[in-house]
């Protein structure tokens, strides 16, 4: 008998001692050969276009399932017949991963000038950060076309499957979610709502830079949240204290350094760069998205 379950932490273990479901596969992500791979698999009953290249694809699509890929190629294949083209090209392809991996463009939400004006200047913000600061992603695309709850998106991936991340990269990441709202501030001293998503992200970040890898400057090599919660009380109900209120305090402290050194970073940075995030906005609020090569140039220049 076989089973599958992404939960093994609650399995009773009746079910997992010796001569039941006694011996584990673990399935992960693909990496980027078994992407490929994938890739050819479900490509087989589609035309492909002589510039498709699927190894390319691979690369440009890290952390995605199985199921991602399948539904990669079949929006491709959706892509193309709209424009109606008998094979699947590179451009199809390429347009499918951010359909995939952001969601499907409202172009029938139209903003505000005012609404476009403020989603420019923090996808810029982003953009800016992620060239300046990351050491594994390059940026894809800028767009402040409307995505699911979102006005926009800044996309970018990392040039090779990463499986550790040190310190330093993870605050990379948080100075990078932190961009939008600095640059908010920055052009138009006041902040707004937009950056919820990406607060939640940075605060988890930096939390998890405490409790769960041991790597915070006062609390070391202890580990406070083992990372599974109680399916059946609920996410968040289900956690049990194992520290004290005086640590608990201190973790408190050690992550509001992390976010308020972070947040300084972001605004020192971009405060540097303020006339390319003054020509990203005004190149956003013309043109509405930046693909990669050009937002490269203007970095550039």
């Amino acid at each position: 008998m076989i089973a599958a379950t992404n939960r093994p932490d609650i399995l009773d273990p009746a079910l997992i001692r010796p001569g039941r479901f006694d011996r584990r596969i673990t399935v992960g992500l693909p990496d980027i050969k078994a992407r490929e791979s994938i890739l050819r698999v479900h490509s087989r009953n589609k035309s492909l276009n002589e510039d498709a290249d699927l190894l390319e694809i691979a690369k440009n699509t890290a952390g995605f399932t199985a199921a991602d890929l399948e539904n990669l190629l079949n929006e491709a294949a959706l892509l193309a017949a709209r424009q109606n083209k008998k094979t699947i090209g590179m451009k199809e392809l390429k347009e499918a991963i951010f359909k995939v991996a952001i969601g499907a463009e409202k172009k029938s939400h139209v903003l505000t000038d005012k609404e476009k004006d403020t989603t420019a200047v923090h996808e810029a913000g982003h953009a800016i950060l992620c060239y300046k600061v990351s050491s594994l992603n390059k940026v894809d695309r800028i767009s402040i076309i409307p995505v699911g709850q979102a006005g926009g998106y800044t996309s970018y991936r990392p040039d090779e499957d990463n499986y550790y991340y040190s310190k330093e990269q993870l605050i990379e990441e948080i100075i990078i979610s932190l961009g939008g709202r600095a640059a908010e501030e920055i052009i138009f001293g006041k902040l707004t709502t937009g950056a919820s998503a990406d607060l939640r992200s940075a605060n988890s970040i930096a939390r998890n830079i405490v409790v769960r890898y041991g790597m915070g400057d006062t609390i070391e090599n202890m580990v406070f949240d083992a990372g599974s919660d109680e399916v059946f009380i609920g996410k968040e109900y289900g956690h049990t204290k194992n520290y004290s209120e005086e640590t608990a305090a201190e973790i408190d402290r050690e992550v509001k350094k992390i976010l308020d050194e972070s947040y300084a970073a972001a605004k020192r940075i971009l405060n540097e760069n303020i006339d390319k995030l003054q020509l990203l906005r005004e190149k956003l609020i013309s043109e509405e998205k930046i693909e990669k090569d050009e937002f490269e140039a203007v970095m550039a220049g």
